[in-house]
């Protein structure tokens, strides 16, 4: 386990900075009336591989083994490191950089310490425990200095006066809300599938198709309207799609058909797909070309940051909320503790061995708990469809309106 902690850690370093720079140069090469379909085209793709990477990490794992979710990586990476050396050019800017080391550590030391707390708490330690104080503790303080030394920092990791700008700011509050949000569909929908349908772990990598072609149409709609659409108007209508979608979702059974939830599914997944196009775009509207890394790494560095938090925080609700309704429903009562463990649930063999009074209690417990989560979840997009009213009437400006302006593109 601390090998593959370790190894992933390499690997974010690497991947975390693929969104941002592929953004950065879609603005830097295309005209403004183009950049909304490339960035509708990249936005789709992420919308895409976040379902599909799931998808096919069951696939292979069921067929091959879990080894290979890693293997798969090396020919692929093999290709794209081809294609970039062959075909990536650039006018290079020699210029001196300075890096802000004390702003990355401190950064990172409290976004690590915040999610052992979160992930830890209630489960190993207490909440109220010496240890998960402490972590508490230093990620607070981490955080304070890191804001102190961002504000007096040459070369900052994150801009703070670019939260000035109202369409830049209220665009990092969705997409931190969205990427707390959209994760636990990405998650808690298979596991639904395979605890309460009964389905293989292939099954319900395919459950999220509807998700997928959902975000692939928001996206691609998303960009193409840009510079026809204020980003208030389009946002609006993805927070309202999303939200219904999350509400849809919330009202699941066990008895809900596959087509309902393909609907639910496919409704939730058009509403965040906006936000793969629109938000990096919001993002550096109208910012200085030089700064347009640090504000398109900031948006997905809070989307990242928003996942890690969601399926933190959301990962231990449903896990109380379960162990409660389990708890409750069968309190006094002498069953074996084979025939409660959750685990058999994701399997047919395992279904099979529990008696189906017990195995019909577990799965309503299962199904609650996960609606459950997605009730809370309907809170926070609540905020984001609120925080959309404050984008500004701003939207992509064309090459003629800022000519007209007198604007460099």
């Amino acid at each position: 386990m601390n090998q593959l902690i370790a190894f992933r850690v390499i690997q974010g370093i690497g991947g975390g900075a693929l969104m941002p720079i592929a953004f950065t140069i879609i603005f830097d090469i295309f005209p403004p009336e183009k950049r909304g379909k490339m960035t509708g085209l990249i936005g789709a793709v992420f919308g895409l591989s976040s379902v599909f990477g799931p998808l096919m990490g069951a696939f292979i794992t069921e067929t091959l083994s879990w080894h290979w979710i890693f293997y798969i990586n090396m020919p692929i990476g093999a290709v794209s490191l081809f294609f970039i050396s062959r075909f990536y050019k650039e006018t290079l800017e020699t210029r001196k950089q300075k890096i802000d080391w004390l702003g990355a550590g401190t950064l990172v030391l409290a976004v690590v310490c915040l999610m052992f707390a979160l992930e830890l708490g209630g489960g190993a330690y207490k909440w109220s425990s010496p240890e998960l104080l402490t972590l508490f503790g230093v990620a607070f303080i981490s955080f304070v200095v890191f804001v102190f030394a961002e504000r007096k920092a040459e070369e900052p990791i994150i801009s703070f006066w670019m939260f000035k700008k109202r369409l830049f700011a209220t665009s990092q509050i969705i997409a931190f809300i969205y990427g707390g949000t959209f994760v636990i569909l990405a998650v808690f929908i298979p596991i639904f599938v395979q605890a309460v349908f009964g389905g293989s772990a292939s099954s319900a990598g395919t459950t999220l198709m509807p998700m997928m072609l959902g975000s692939v149409v928001g996206s691609m709609t998303g960009g193409l309207l840009q510079t026809r659409i204020k980003f208030r108007t389009m946002m609006i209508f993805s927070a309202v799609c999303f939200l219904t979608g999350m509400i849809l979702l919330s009202t699941m059974s066990p008895e809900i058909s596959r087509i309902s939830l393909g609907i639910y599914m496919f409704l939730a997944g058009v509403g965040v797909g906006f936000s793969f196009s629109l938000l990096p775009a919001a993002s550096i509207n109208e910012l200085p070309q030089r700064y347009r890394g640090s504000a398109n790494s900031t948006n997905s560095f809070l989307r990242s940051f928003g996942m890690t938090v969601g399926l933190a925080v959301f990962g231990t609700v449903q896990t109380l909320s379960f162990t409660n309704r389990i708890g409750d429903a069968f309190a006094g009562a002498q069953i074996p503790a084979g025939e409660m463990d959750p685990q058999e649930l994701f399997t047919p063999e395992g279904r099979a061995q529990i008696p189906p009074e017990v195995l019909a209690t577990i799965t309503e417990a299962m199904s609650d708990s996960i609606t459950f989560v997605f009730t809370l979840a309907i809170i926070p997009i609540v905020l984001a469809l609120i925080a959309t009213f404050f984008m500004g009437n701003e939207r992509v400006q064309t090459s003629k309106d800022l000519k007209m302006k007198g604007s460099p593109e």
